[in-house]
């Protein structure tokens, strides 16, 4: 990949992660409206308090894709959160899947960027 292409993305996908990691502590984002199964699972992720790891994953997720400092750590980190989503919005509100799906598509293109240093993962 280009590295100026790869320094862009990163940089905006860092964005991209800290203004949505933020916001599982602050809520400044107005809440939809959604599917009342998806209300309910919903309000049983925020009372376990598994919303707010999610933001603390994004964040450090971002921070490293910002400082390119354990990016493709965080990459592989970052997929179960970028899955995670758009499973939930293609079960129980698929009409906003559109976010979850530029999640896992920026997320993908970071591993992709990052496959030289997963191959030694990757040896049978």
């Amino acid at each position: 990949m280009n590295p100026k292409l790869f320094l862009t993305i990163r940089i905006i996908f860092g964005i991209f992660l800290l203004f949505f990691g933020f916001d599982h502590f602050f809520s400044y984002i107005p809440f939809p409206q959604m599917a009342p199964e998806a209300n309910e699972y919903f309000a049983n992720l925020l009372s376990t308090g598994a919303l707010q790891l999610v933001g603390v994953v994004e964040i450090a997720a971002a921070l490293a894709f910002i400082f390119n400092k354990f990016g493709a750590l965080m990459a592989l980190i970052l997929m179960s959160v970028s899955i995670n989503a758009v499973l939930f919005h293609v079960a129980l509100d698929p009409e906003k899947v559109i976010g979850a799906l530029v999640l896992l598509i920026l997320n993908i293109t970071m591993l992709f960027a990052y496959k030289n240093q997963y191959k030694s993962l990757l040896k049978i």
